[in-house]
């Protein structure tokens, strides 16, 4: 029921619709404790609701947001709060004493320095709201953009400047319990003259050397330090905050690039969740801005998603424009007709391009490009477990299989997920098996947050492991070296203490700072990632190589995952697209019962899976193929499935990356060549009053202004 509850409410746990409870039952206790009266049951609700309220904005909960919209927003409940305390002093007969009249003079006082304070915040928010935020772009030697106010007085400040009533109300709740007048005068005073402190305090950020550059000096300085850096490959994305995973992939391919790289964004919200990376970062919200901006010398653009942002950059002839997408799979999306806008569309391998003319959305075949995924690198082919080990070892080494099922999606479709149907069945096989392998479990981090049926099968898959695992350790088969395990976790005490060294001494700035002093610790950034790989490597070696395992969270990554594993099961999903890139057996669960040819006709990536029923019986044949690789019946078929959805291993799926942005980039070239020639033979008679009619147009080596 608390469950039910939650969900409905849309609060994040118990403790905040314990909260949101109290908070809408304690007004109307107030309004009694007033009209009883009673200051004791007055000055009880009013902490109630004081608490409550706090605890609510300090968790963000979705409630707060709500209760503005239906009129109840936080300065109605402090009104309200105020009201019914002047309501108390009225039944208290004390509406001709000094102390009531003082109270409606200290609140309507209150309340009218709450307006310049919320102009002043206003003004200053705005003003720091610069035309562009950036990363990696060196912007302080060509603007000056001055200090931010303190934290202190800008976090939550309506939430502060409200609070600063409890003085008052604790002042004049006191007097009226005691009969002493002094105490309220003293609580109404510090009331007013903080809120006036607060309002004094903010005034010198809107004056002064304290004011940041206006928008046309930022924009030049931008443009200035473009003119300087010369970019000639663009990554430009548009999408919500949810979406940041989908440039976020691309950030370590951008960074090998052998031309100068770019990263154009369109959303503020994505500065915040876009992964470190030492590629120039230029966030520019407005439409107007971005077409004014000089990428003269950009030559190639790339797209990771179709959005309508796209329309401000494809607008620009002087690049050529490639749609590279976030994932190659089956999905509708993956051939959206939309594509027919780029010049060019890279797939990973033969697949995407059979895609684009199977579906006829009008994207041609010479306009599509086979480059492979540059993101899948990391990915190491071959088994994880030495040939002598595949059917267990004298020490306990044994192979390991990886079951990472998807999450149960947005719908009640019994495919999207082997969880509910078939998890228990595969993990009992898995653990059970002789000779005996090692179950990691990791399953998506979405699981069970729609379907209850889901989580509760997540948690009975986590009790069978678990279980199994402690059983192992405590029988005589398997053993491990206690020294090597002790110095392998203090090696992982020591990554990461430097590594929240490293991350975690950031102070907090505004976006203005953070464009100001952006630049990006090469050595630092360099560190972190060696740190991660160390990490990887430590955490592996602290555990027995035969402990089954539950992962759970971003560590260790999923490739990792891959990396340590000599099989996979999951579900449709592009997990097993990229596990193909490792050639390693694996199996995809047909949960929805489609049978094994209609799952293979419809699902290109399992044609060369073992295909498993919701009763697991078939994952024998998984487990022979991984004790004996000679005697695979699958292995040739995953070796053309994974040239057919990726390419062939050589050239290195980056260098391909390169070499067709560097193909494409002459072509652009060519282009522009090609236009500035016509120009020059052109009469300029023509081209004078071309340029009359359409003031303000940029060089034809320029994107235009309108």
């Amino acid at each position: 029921m608390i469950t039910t509850a939650i969900r409905v409410a849309r609060v994040g746990s118990a403790a905040e619709l314990a909260a949101a409870v109290l908070l809408m039952l304690g007004f109307p206790a107030l309004m009694v404790a007033a009209l009883v009266p009673s200051v004791p049951a007055f000055v009880a609700a009013a902490a109630v609701t004081y608490l409550a309220d706090h605890y609510l904005h300090h968790k963000g909960s979705y409630l707060i947001n709500r209760l503005s919209k239906v009129r109840a927003g936080l300065s109605i409940r402090f009104l309200i709060r105020q009201l019914l305390l002047v309501l108390l002093l009225a039944r208290l007969s004390l509406s001709d004493s000094v102390i009531f009249y003082s109270a409606v003079a200290c609140f309507i006082a209150f309340y009218g320095l709450q307006a310049p304070h919320g102009a002043l915040v206003t003004l200053i928010r705005n003003r720091r709201r610069l035309p562009v935020a950036t990363r990696n772009v060196d912007l302080a030697a060509r603007v000056r953009i001055p200090d931010a106010p303190p934290r202190l007085l800008l976090h939550r400040s309506a939430e502060k400047v409200l609070h600063l009533d409890l003085f008052a109300v604790v002042g004049i709740l006191l007097s009226a319990g005691t009969g002493s007048d002094l105490v309220g005068f003293v609580g109404i005073t510090l009331t007013l003259v903080l809120a006036a402190a607060y309002d004094l305090a903010l005034m010198p950020y809107v004056r002064g050397d304290r004011i940041p550059p206006s928008a046309d000096k930022v924009l030049a300085a931008v443009d200035d330090w473009l003119h300087a850096h010369r970019p000639e490959t663009v990554l430009y994305f548009s999408g919500s905050k949810d979406s940041a995973y989908q440039v976020n992939m691309w950030l370590e391919t951008m960074e090998q690039l052998d031309s100068t790289p770019l990263i154009i964004l369109r959303e503020r919200t994505m500065m915040e969740r876009l992964a470190p990376t030492t590629v120039p970062v230029v966030c520019v919200p407005g439409g107007v801005h971005l077409m004014n901006m000089d990428l003269s010398t950009v030559r190639v653009a790339l797209y990771a998603a179709n959005v309508g942002k796209n329309i401000h950059m494809l607008r620009v002839p002087t690049m050529k424009h490639v749609f590279i997408g976030h994932g190659d799979s089956d999905k509708l999306a993956s051939v959206n007709p939309f594509s027919k806008v780029y010049d060019e569309v890279w797939t990973a391998g033969r697949a995407g391009r059979d895609r684009y003319a199977i579906a006829d959305v009008g994207v041609r075949d010479e306009d599509i490009v086979e480059v492979g995924r540059p993101q899948l690198a990391p990915i190491r082919t071959g088994q994880a477990v030495p040939a002598d080990a595949r059917g267990g070892s004298a020490d306990g080494r044994c192979p390991t299989v990886l079951y990472a099922p998807t999450w149960e999606g947005w719908d009640d479709n019994p495919g999207n997920t082997s969880l509910v149907l078939a998890g228990e069945n595969i993990v009992k096989a898995l653990v059970q098996a002789d000779p005996p392998v090692r179950v990691l479990y990791k399953p998506h981090p979405f699981t069970g947050t729609v379907s209850a049926q889901a989580k509760a099968a997540h948690q009975r898959i986590t009790a069978l492991v678990e279980q199994a695992a402690a059983e192992r350790a405590a029988g005589e088969d398997f053993t491990a070296d206690a020294d090597a395990l002790a110095l392998a976790r203090a090696e992982l005490v020591r990554i990461e203490a430097r590594l929240a060294e490293l991350t975690g001494s950031a102070e907090t700035r505004d976006e203005a700072e953070a464009t100001r002093e952006g630049l990006v610790d090469v050595e630092k950034h360099e560190e972190i990632a060696r740190l991660r790989t160390e990490w990887n490597d430590a955490h592996w070696r602290a555990f027995p190589a035969w402990e089954h395992r539950v992962i759970t969270g971003a560590e260790p990554p999923l490739y990792d995952c891959f990396n340590v594993s000599d099989a996979m099961v999951s579900d449709i999903s592009s997990v097993v697209s990229d596990f193909i890139a490792s050639g390693k057996p694996y199996a995809v669960t047909d949960s929805a019962g489609l049978g094994a040819e209609e799952f293979r006709r419809q699902n290109t990536a399992v044609r060369a899976a073992v295909i498993l029923t919701n009763g697991a019986t078939e994952l024998s044949g998984l487990l022979d193929a991984v004790r004996d690789p000679v005697a695979d019946p699958l292995a040739g078929e995953r070796d053309e499935l994974k040239r057919y959805l990726l390419g062939p291993d050589e050239p290195k799926s980056i260098d391909r990356f390169n070499t067709a942005i560097a193909n494409l980039a002459l072509k652009a070239e060519s282009r522009n060549l090609g236009q500035s020639a016509r120009a020059a033979a052109a009469e300029p008679e023509p081209a004078s009053e071309l340029a009359e009619a359409v003031p303000g147009q940029h060089e034809a080596n320029g994107p235009a202004a309108g």
